[in-house]
């Protein structure tokens, strides 16, 4: 593993393509409401990793489990159907066609948001998607393309589908001139981190979150400075074959990372959400890369102990996990400090 000392903490990074941004939001009162008003919604359970945080050397180690998010096993479910809820909302969603390329479970989101509220969903996934997942789309009801090599390329196709016959376009990544939608879907991950405080004991002294194109990091840190101000950490996890986030902090500037495929394959995003960079690049304290082996490892140590999930869903916990001596110090962990992690997905 590696880790990056964000050098950008707390003033963001000056770049035109982020200034036109808007900044992540941080106040959870609009997503919890809706949800309210979900009968599938409930909250998900927070578990203390007793033995887990033993074998780090650290106090405390709680673990949001998000394996059985409003039945659709992740914390996506979150997202792309609040964005659809809240179109519901305003009357525009009933008939609409909402299109999406995925690599997982923003497809599903999107599918059974569009189900729930009298809409069409079309989702563009690239040839290394597996038919299983195609197959579970479908059950929701969903119109599955198969289109492109990976999944920037089905994006692409996604987007141009939208423009061609009119339709929503509805990504969990933003980019110049596209923001609005994506930035309404992360509101819907603050309340992770809202849920996590009224179960947490105390307030984490680190907070280790995973990172495709960044969504979820950058509402996590968002909420997280908004709950406990400067004092956490928060630490930003992604592959080392795709640290599109990463990279931009180094670059002080968003870059496109390209490396080989990751079998973190929810995480494997080479270029990231102008939104949640904008975020991350205030709010978060390190990024930290960590190898296929170190993630497989996480899977391996988390299962021992009932929390049984993928690459990507464990991704946070192998940042923890994979520290050695020297990291830990950089980290600042030790036997006294409380980390909060997330477990964003149900084995598959």
């Amino acid at each position: 593993m590696q880790i990056l000392d964000n050098p950008h903490r707390s003033r963001g990074i000056d770049h035109p393509d982020l200034a036109a941004m808007p900044w992540p939001s941080a106040d959870a009162a609009a997503p919890r409401a809706l949800l309210a008003r979900c009968p599938a919604h409930a909250p998900t359970p927070l578990a203390e990793a007793r033995a887990l945080a033993a074998e780090a050397g650290i106090a405390a180690l709680h673990v949001k489990d998000e394996r059985g998010r409003m039945g659709l096993g992740s914390f996506k479910a979150l997202g792309a159907a609040s964005v659809i809820a809240v179109d519901a909302e305003r009357g525009r969603a009933r008939g609409a066609t909402y299109v999406t390329a995925s690599a997982g479970n923003h497809g599903l989101s999107v599918a059974a948001g569009a189900r729930a509220f009298g809409a069409r969903a079309r989702i563009f996934l690239s040839r290394a998607v597996p038919s299983a997942f195609a197959d579970r789309l479908a059950a929701e009801g969903a119109e599955v393309v198969r289109a492109g090599a990976d999944y920037a390329e089905s994006m692409q196709e996604a987007e141009d589908a939208a423009r061609r016959d009119g339709h929503v376009l509805l990504s969990d990544s933003s980019w110049p001139g596209y923001a609005d939608l994506p930035h309404l879907l992360m509101q819907g991950y603050l309340v992770l981190t809202d849920e996590a405080a009224a179960q947490l004991p105390a307030p984490p002294t680190h907070v280790f979150v995973q990172a495709g194109v960044g969504g979820l990091a950058a509402a996590v840190a968002a909420h997280a400075r908004a709950l406990w101000g400067d004092t956490p950490r928060i630490v930003v996890v992604e592959p080392e074959a795709a640290p599109a986030l990463a990279a931009s902090i180094a670059a002080g500037a968003p870059v496109t990372a390209p490396g080989p495929v990751s079998a973190m394959g929810r995480l494997d995003c080479k270029t990231p959400s102008l939104v949640a960079l904008k975020g991350l690049a205030r709010d978060a304290c390190a990024f930290a890369t960590i190898t296929e082996d170190e993630a497989a490892t996480a899977v391996a140590r988390a299962a021992a102990h009932g929390l049984a999930s993928t690459p990507s869903g464990a991704a946070g916990l192998a940042g923890l996990l994979a520290a050695g001596a020297d990291l830990r110090d950089r980290l600042g962990l030790d036997a006294s400090s409380r980390v909060l992690a997330f477990l964003t997905e149900r084995p598959e």
